[in-house]
């Protein structure tokens, strides 16, 4: 476990990730790349401004010419942000289009908006008039492909980018994930019969924060008979004697990483009846089993295929994956059921530095209760290394 107070390097992450970008883009042919993810943009060069709030208000955006300046186009009475960053050779006033902002003027706005990305491509991109975009509102695309330029879809560049760390981001990544799993143990210690399940949360919360937190994703925390079926949110109820608590973290940690981590324990001084020790160990069993697949060079298809073999009880109940890339969130890769290949189920390759987080939900339709747990994982050369020191219950 690294201590809390170790020095990172965040200048030497923010330098790896842009370059990953970089490679992406020319390794596609693209002349630049626009970002809107505010999660997006921090990954690129570290600058955020009221995440949350911007990942459903498109206030701010940020252009990366493939061979050329990376300009931030930030809210113009919060330039002064992002002036420390040696990612960014530019801040301008962004221009923005949503109605609520500018009303009847919204199609004269995009069109400003799009002259202006027109001008930067004409500049830096070589005659390429290929650009991609991580996401974008309909009517800044529609005045790209007015001025003829080719919009391609940004985002698999940008997953892809993201799912190998570097060095640093590893040490990092851990440090945070330590702090969600501090956290856990302060809820561990304090959560009782008695206490409502959103006072449970606050206290996680609270605890996470502390150490250098920032926001949660999801309110997953439920008790007793609103542990199944899974993903029912954090109600006022009141916690028994007894009862599960099952959570998943789902938090924004140190530094803007997602700290993924989902643990269940019987609340209280009794003991875990039978069946509760039967969720639990057949949870506990399915992480294990999945986690010790994980090598560079296995495939997201083979990892599927020889996955835990969920019981018929609880195969309807199961949860949405079985592991995930983890990052700055849930991330490429998403190794899905082979029930559910249908959906989406897609090939790749596990490689070397990707961190994952490996999930199992175990509940039967019907059942009073579930148990929901969660593992990040380091994927190395010698296998998977666990990445944080949070214990299981010994049921």
């Amino acid at each position: 476990m690294l201590p809390n107070n170790t020095e990172i390097d965040e200048a030497a992450i923010r330098t790896y990730r842009l370059e990953r970008v970089r490679q992406g883009l020319r390794a596609s042919d693209f002349a630049g790349l626009l970002l809107f993810d505010p999660v997006n943009i921090r990954y690129a060069t570290g600058s955020r401004n009221m995440q949350v709030w911007t990942m459903h208000n498109p206030c701010r955006y940020l252009f990366i010419a493939t061979d050329g300046p990376v300009i931030l186009f930030e809210l113009g009475s919060a330039r002064h942000l992002a002036k420390h960053l040696t990612t960014i050779d530019e801040i301008r006033p962004a221009w923005a289009w949503d109605y609520m902002i500018v009303g009847e003027r919204n199609e004269e706005m995009a069109g400003n908006w799009a002259g202006e990305i027109v001008d930067l491509i004409q500049q830096h991109g070589g005659g390429n008039r290929r650009i991609a975009i991580d996401r974008a509102d309909w009517l800044p695309v529609m005045w790209l492909q007015h001025h003829q330029l080719q919009v391609a879809d940004g985002k698999p560049l940008m997953e892809r980018a993201r799912a190998v760390k570097s060095a640093e981001e590893i040490t990092a990544l851990q440090i945070s994930f330590q702090a969600c799993a501090d956290s856990i143990a302060v809820l561990r210690k304090e959560a009782k019969p008695g206490m409502s399940e959103s006072a449970a949360l606050g206290m996680l919360l609270k605890e996470a924060i502390t150490r250098g937190g920032e926001y949660p994703e999801t309110r997953l925390l439920s008790s007793g008979p609103r542990t199944n079926p899974w993903f029912q949110e954090t109600a006022d109820r009141v916690m028994q004697d007894g009862d599960l608590l099952s959570f998943d973290t789902d938090l924004i940690g140190r530094w803007g990483f997602y700290t993924d981590i989902s643990r269940s324990w019987v609340i209280g001084d009794r003991k875990p009846t039978d069946e509760q020790k039967r969720l639990y160990n057949m949870a506990r069993q399915q992480l294990e089993h999945n986690t010790a697949l994980l090598r560079p060079g296995m495939s997201f298809r083979e990892m599927s295929a020889k996955s835990w073999p969920v019981p018929a009880a609880y195969l309807a109940n199961r949860y949405a994956d079985i592991a995930h890339g983890v990052g700055l969130g849930v991330e490429y890769p998403l190794i899905w059921y082979q029930e559910d290949e249908a959906y989406g189920m897609y090939d790749g390759v596990f490689q070397e530095n990707m961190v994952v987080c490996v999930e199992s939900y175990i509940g039967a339709v019907g059942g009073r209760e579930g148990v929901k747990l969660e593992q990040p994982v380091l994927i190395t050369a010698d296998g998977p290394q666990l990445f944080c020191d949070c214990p299981y219950e010994d049921y």
